[in-house]
């Protein structure tokens, strides 16, 4: 066994509910690898609990918008100036300067992990000044990192084009595990993720008019307030419940007793377009048929595992039909059910962690 690389991770949230990066850097702590996870403070973050690796997060005044990353990003760079690290690796584009420019300081290994296509992200694509900005950090830092990973391929093809750079893909599934007890399925249509901007949540509230069955919230976001706003208006609110945060092992009991889960995307931004969220694959292993967008890392999964409806539009009326369908036909709904089985076998952690392994083995 050679020497124990010591490594840190930093993200922009409270680290709590990241089960990427949870699943990461357990399997880099149980593989002679000292892992170090750094997020920020929130107001109303709980206590941590108690992991293989080292966690920290540093309290931040601002708690979102360009004065959010400023401070986040000068607290991030002097307290990481202080602390030595064989590897630097910085999740996304608003946390990889303060990285990169410590790692160069010291000379030592940087690696940037893209867990979406940064400068495509629908609160950047609309805003030309904030997108310009960041395209010029993406343009002067990405070119100079040799050791790269992202989500899904399609990501990753651009990224390398673009800036002539190797991207490995680690993708985002959950750990496999056979559930020994049968869950009672309840009447709920499930959403569990961020509650931002194009995630189609105010046409899926309308839609729940023409469907028989609840609709559970699990996650918050930018849009919170306004999405609860948005639905205490509507003539069937008491069929929408918000569940807010809700940490990974309680999710996971939400997500095994729903009847259907929602992926919804919409195309605004090729960071959506091209996207391969946890929620697909966490859906897959809860034995959770699904309804989901007819984007290309989808359709792609979808052509080979038959585990989900896909749809292209988020109009009400066609989000209605689609739930309907599964809700009423038995006999497919049954089906989806079953080959979420036979796909859970294969896109798992316990073989997508091998990837992993190889990648930082070869950071050197």
């Amino acid at each position: 066994m050679g020497k124990i690389k010591k490594i840190v991770f930093t993200v922009t949230n409270d680290i709590t509910y990241d089960q990427r990066m949870e699943r990461i850097c357990t399997t880099l702590s149980e593989n002679n690898y000292d892992v170090y996870l750094i997020g920020f403070l929130k107001k109303r973050s709980v206590k941590l609990e108690t992991k293989t690796y080292k966690q920290t997060r540093l309290p931040v005044l601002f708690k979102k918008g360009k004065l959010f990353y400023l401070e986040f990003n000068f607290k991030l760079f002097w307290y990481l100036l202080f602390k030595r690290f064989d590897i630097y690796c910085g999740i996304d584009l608003d946390t990889l300067l303060p990285v990169f420019l410590n790692a160069r300081l010291k000379g030592k290994l940087i690696v940037y992990d893209a867990h979406e296509y940064f400068t495509e992200l629908p609160e950047i694509v609309d805003r030309p000044i904030i997108k310009k900005m960041w395209l010029r950090l993406e343009k002067y830092l990405l070119p100079k990192i040799k050791y790269n990973y992202t989500v899904g391929a399609a990501i990753g093809e651009i990224l390398s084009q673009k800036y002539q750079q190797p991207y490995t893909i680690i993708r985002n599934v959950p750990v496999y595990q056979e559930e020994k007890e049968n869950h009672f399925i309840q009447n709920y249509i499930l959403y569990q993720g961020a509650l931002n901007k194009g995630r189609g949540l105010e046409p899926l509230m309308q839609a729940m008019a023409f469907i028989d069955a609840e609709l559970y919230i699990a996650g918050e976001g930018d849009l919170s307030a306004e999405l609860r706003d948005f639905a205490s208006t509507l003539p069937h609110a008491n069929k929408i419940r918000f569940l807010g945060y809700v940490r990974p092992s309680e999710l996971k009991k939400y997500t095994l007793e729903a009847k259907i889960g929602v992926n919804f995307i919409e195309n605004i931004g090729l960071s959506y377009y091209y996207s391969l969220s946890n929620k697909f694959f966490d859906y897959i292993h809860a034995g959770l048929p699904q309804i989901t967008m007819d984007y290309p890392e989808y359709a792609s999964l979808n052509a080979k595992y038959h585990v989900a409806l896909l749809i292209a539009d988020l109009k009400p009326n066609i989000i209605a039909t689609s739930v309907n369908s599964l809700l009423q036909d038995a006999m497919f709904y049954s089906q989806l059910k079953q080959n979420t089985v036979i796909a859970a076998k294969e896109l798992n952690w316990q073989k997508e962690e091998l990837s992993l392994i190889q990648f930082y083995d070869g950071v050197k």
